[in-house]
């Protein structure tokens, strides 16, 4: 038996890196709005990905697949990208 704790590994929407949560921004869709979930605790599946433009701009697209949403409104999440420019 171990002693101690492993944290889980999360992968990036956005370029795929493999990471701990810590470097990560948990994405959920509570009502089919994807919002940053900043205290990591929204119900449903969840998308993590780094907090950078770049990658939050590349996982706007894949979000309604990774999310399992059809019609996922990720206008929140566009937004919140334009800022971390």
């Amino acid at each position: 038996m171990s002693c101690c704790r492993v944290e889980p590994i999360r992968t990036c929407l956005g370029c795929r890196a493999r990471t701990e949560p810590a470097q990560l921004v948990r994405i959920a869709a509570p009502g089919g709005t994807a919002v940053v979930d900043e205290g990591r605790r929204l119900p449903g599946r969840g998308a993590w990905v780094h907090p950078t433009q770049q990658c939050a701009e590349r996982a706007i697209r894949s979000l309604p697949r990774a999310l399992r949403q059809r019609h996922l409104d990720t206008s929140p999440i566009a937004r919140w990208a334009d800022g971390l420019a």
